[in-house]
């Protein structure tokens, strides 16, 4: 995977991003442990010098939004609405967007002015296994067409209308399937997390006359979670290592099947997995949205970043 210092970005070390950190705020993480995701490392090193430098960044981001909310409401004689900043986290399977989303959670939940913060994964606009396996996409989930991504482009439609009440289907990783009787309501936020393998992706044009809308349009600030092909690789296959030993043992898992698997059974699988589906989908549909980013977090070998890609205002 090449990283070419394309010129909309300013490239920053780790050590000058560190320095953007604000101590202060790092009593609010002493669960960690809850955050971090399966063999996602997880330190406070990296919150102090990768998140807190984030959150801050963000912060000025939204009170900025906040302040242009107001004015313009102010300027048209209108009724103040508290419209949500949006925020998309995009990346490889395996590669932490996850956990990066659940840190920014709790950092930007601490300031202020925003202290109501929603996250909503995209794994809920999946289409239920049921159509997926009509229409025989079962084995390309997580490929673009197996999302409904006019659902949840409805949902973005609707949180940036600033209703007050707006709901989202919920994804099970259990029964690896959409659970047909709940929602998650999201209720006047101040920023909503929305993360996902394709939320910067873009669908080609099918010569059509009408104005095609994308998931990103919704976006006030997006990052892209990047590392190489190889440790992506490595991480997936560690991954599913990982769950066969914890949630595979589960009976009630859609993946118990493979809990018995031997660790010469369970790499090949995996590694099976990995180039069949996604390493294919990352190739075609994930990688080529890195430069839609507003930053990119660039990690290394080891699980964290070790550079960022901040796109020029």
């Amino acid at each position: 995977m090449t990283r070419n210092n394309y010129a909309p970005y300013i490239t920053i070390s780790r050590e000058e991003w560190a320095k953007r950190s604000d101590d202060p705020m790092l009593h609010l993480l002493n669960d960690i442990d809850t955050l971090q995701g399966l063999n996602e490392p997880l330190t406070m090193d990296e919150i102090t010098q990768i998140y807190v430098p984030l959150s801050r960044l963000l912060n000025l981001y939204v009170s900025s939004a906040q302040r242009l909310h107001a004015a313009t409401n102010s300027f048209l004689g209108s009724q103040f609405l508290k419209v949500p900043f949006i925020i998309g986290i995009a990346g490889s399977v395996a590669v932490g967007k996850s956990t990066t989303a659940r840190v920014l959670q709790r950092l930007l939940s601490a300031w202020p002015n925003h202290p109501k913060v929603d996250l909503v994964t995209t794994d809920g606009f999946l289409y239920p296994n049921r159509v997926l396996e009509q229409r025989g996409i079962m084995n390309r989930k997580g490929f673009p067409e197996s999302y409904d991504i006019r659902r949840l482009i409805q949902f973005l439609a609707n949180v940036k209308s600033a209703r007050e009440r707006v709901s989202a289907p919920v994804y099970s990783h259990l029964e690896y399937d959409i659970l047909p009787n709940q929602l998650k309501w999201i209720e006047s936020p101040d920023i909503v997390i929305v993360e996902g393998v394709n939320v910067l992706q873009v669908r080609p044009r099918q010569q059509q006359r009408e104005p095609t809308i994308f998931v990103s349009d919704f976006f006030d600030f997006s990052i892209y979670v990047d590392a190489e092909l190889e440790d992506l690789q490595q991480w997936y296959i560690a991954r599913f290592k990982s769950l066969r030993q914890t949630a595979f043992q589960n009976p009630d898992s859609y993946f118990h099947r493979y809990a018995h698997l031997s660790d010469i059974e369970s790499e090949e699988f995996a590694t099976n997995i990995w180039n069949e589906i996604n390493k294919p989908n990352l190739e075609l549909n994930i990688m080529p949205t890195r430069f839609r980013a507003s930053l990119i977090l660039e990690k290394g070998s080891h699980h964290f970043v070790q550079s960022l890609k901040l796109r020029r205002i």
